[in-house]
């Protein structure tokens, strides 16, 4: 094994830059089992901030699944298997009756790409409606929908078919709890941008939004924004994408999506 010392120099070699290293000492992390992670001096660390795993690291049942998969599955979608359609039908019953059709992806950047894709070709627009520090990925195109990648170091700014609306913080944003019906208020906000479109003979594309906000901050939001949000850009004609990368699939716990 090599030392955590000349890890450090090839990675300042050969690693780009923008691969940011953790803390003023970064962990030499050897191994990771449910929700620890183990150095290369044998401590062990409470994992609470690598990323959106479900089921911690290295659990047995999906180390067993993943090594049947690679015995069996070609991964092309140009021939027929199984588990495709049966993992396709069991996805479609938790989710709305009329969101019963799947395209799988490799990463969650790809499948927000492919959704503002399909949001484009369906309205012929790419008028899109972001909130202030949301994150949707690391795509070209979800970068653009992503104030935390382009309004942070390094980041060109919003382009000029993003508009973003205030984060619906009922704690630290423009409107709080204790103004009343707060919800529907950030909702205005969506309606605002929507009314300048139209002044402007633009169509709006989509509004692309989490049920609760990762990366800015898991922000959790007050009750209505969203419902009245959607339904306001799905009037207007463009579409609502429910980003759930992050916290759909049961990582909310009491819902399987966000």
């Amino acid at each position: 094994m090599l030392s955590t010392k000349n890890i450090k120099k090839l990675r300042d070699q050969y690693i780009g830059p923008s691969f940011s290293l953790s803390y003023h000492e970064p962990l030499h992390i050897v191994k990771g089992k449910g929700q620890y992670l183990y150095a290369s001096d044998g401590k062990q660390y409470l994992d609470a901030v690598n990323n959106i795993s479900h089921v911690g690291h290295c659990h047995p049942r999906v180390l067993a699944a993943l090594e049947e998969q690679n015995r069996l599955l070609n991964t092309n979608t140009r021939y027929l298997h199984d588990n495709i359609v049966n993992y396709a039908e069991e996805l479609s019953k938790k989710l709305p009756a009329k969101l019963d059709v799947c395209y799988f992806t490799n990463s969650g950047s790809e499948s927000n790409d492919l959704a503002l894709r399909m949001a484009r070709n369906y309205t012929g627009s790419n008028q899109k409606i972001v909130i202030a520090g949301a994150y949707h990925g690391h795509t070209k195109a979800t970068i653009e929908v992503s104030p935390y990648k382009f309004d942070g170091p390094g980041g060109a700014g919003s382009p000029d078919f993003v508009h973003q609306i205030p984060m619906p913080d009922p704690y630290r944003g423009k409107y709080r709890s204790n103004a009343g019906d707060i919800g529907l208020k950030y909702a205005d906000c969506v309606q605002q941008i929507l009314d300048a479109l139209h002044d402007d003979n633009k169509q709006v594309s989509a509004f692309i939004a989490e049920a609760i906000l990762g990366c800015g901050g898991q922000i959790f939001f007050p009750e209505g924004f969203l419902a009245a949000a959607s339904t306001k850009v799905q009037q207007a004609g463009g579409l609502y994408i429910a980003d759930e990368v992050q916290i759909g699939f049961g990582r909310v716990g009491s819902h399987f999506w966000g």
